[in-house]
């Protein structure tokens, strides 16, 4: 059952505050009573002395027993107009004691609330906001400054790491372009051997491979790390250019691609999403069945995200065997690719920069199994 509340600092904060202030009440209430209480005692014996000796001349006894009782019951009578009262204007302070509690608490934890709120722009935007809180130099104020140098610890190693794949990604995309180039350059002279254009074919696909594998470890490594390009751009477009892209591999692989692309809007890195919709074609294209297999590419949007959804005919894939499947250089155990689109080797990162994109775009990844085998994989970002 849902509950109607959440127990947050702040109710219980309130409730700590009520619940001692009807106890420090009680307590005043009861000390009140046994004060009233005695000193009417005291009143009650010293006028029925007066009275005795005033009256143990001039009347009869019934009449002072009498003047005793009634002495009694108004005591008794007060004391408890006094407690009802007590107790009545104890719950009504109370009450009124609680809403201000409220109010109090509230007030106390406003610079939390400023900090969360900090955190969760950061977490979602970049690490270079600050909360730089003003106020007393408290617990609270030590809180946020402490959040902001772990902050800018964590900006300055980004932006080390972001330098170094910048870096990396020239230092490593050189010597194999000049590699290429050696190879290309070699087989294109007439005069090469047959036997050194063999060799000159392999060594070009292993190039090949090695500039793919560092394209795609470049790319996993920027996806992970936050947005540098914010573009407001559409899902459906850029999964149409996909399709468009891998349409010469699903011939190839004799797959069908199906389209139903409804406009799905979102803000951006265009490249990181264009990779992501690519990885997840050529993915479905590859791990296909070999006779009427089909691809389908479905956009749109549900409620606050824009949808991205890619299925296919394929292998059967055990649900335990998915999340595993977009970890880096995992592959499905015992599934045969019918076709490796590009005309290059898969370097087993796919549907890992399709994960590191999705969430470096504040969204989140769904797969699960089609019944008659294959997958369906969904892809949901925040709408713009």
């Amino acid at each position: 059952m849902t509950r109607w509340w959440r127990s947050t600092i702040r109710v219980r904060l309130t409730l700590l505050y009520a619940g001692a202030f009807f106890l420090a009440g009680a307590v005043l209430v009861a000390l009140l009573y046994a004060f009233l209480r005695h000193s009417l005692d005291q009143q009650l014996t010293a006028r029925g002395a007066f009275v005795g000796e005033q009256l143990r001349a001039h009347a009869p006894p019934e009449l002072y027993e009498r003047l005793q009782e009634q002495f009694r019951a108004d005591r008794d009578h007060t004391l408890r107009v006094m407690l009802i009262a007590s107790l009545v204007a104890l719950g009504a302070i109370g009450v009124a004691a609680t809403g201000f509690g409220w109010l109090l608490a509230g007030r106390a934890l406003r610079p939390l609330q400023n900090i969360t709120a900090t955190a969760r722009r950061v977490a979602d935007r970049s690490l270079h906001e600050r909360i730089a809180l003003d106020g007393p130099d408290d617990e609270i104020k030590h809180l946020a400054d402490t959040f902001d140098a772990m902050m800018e610890r964590l900006d300055r190693s980004f932006d080390s790491q972001r330098r170094f794949v910048a870096n990396a990604s020239h230092e490593l995309r050189t010597p194999l372009t000049i590699n290429r180039t050696l190879i290309e350059v070699a087989l294109d002279d007439p005069d090469t051997p047959e036997s050194t254009r063999q060799l000159g074919a392999t060594l070009l696909a292993v190039n090949q491979r090695h500039e793919r594998l560092i394209d795609g470890l470049l790319t996993l490594a920027s996806s992970e790390q936050r947005l540098t390009e914010h573009r407001s751009v559409d899902l459906a477009d850029i999964a149409r250019h996909a399709a468009i892209d891998s349409e010469a591999a699903a011939r190839q692989a004799g797959v069908e691609l199906r389209a139903a692309l409804a406009p799905a809007p979102v803000t951006g890195d265009p490249l990181l999403l264009e990779r992501l919709a690519q990885n997840l074609i050529d993915n479905a294209i590859a791990y296909n069945v070999a006779d009427h297999g089909w691809v389908a590419l479905t956009t749109g949007v549900d409620g606050p995200h824009a949808l991205l959804t890619v299925e296919n005919t394929g292998p059967t894939v055990p649900s335990y065997e998915i999340p595993s499947l977009f970890e880096p250089f995992r592959r499905l155990t015992g599934a045969d690719r019918r076709a490796t689109p590009s005309g290059h080797h898969r370097a087993g990162l796919g549907l890992s920069i399709v994960r590191s994109v999705t969430y470096a775009h504040g969204g989140d990844l769904r797969a699960e199994p089609c019944p008659d085998g294959g997958l369906s994989i969904q892809v949901r970002i925040p709408a713009a």
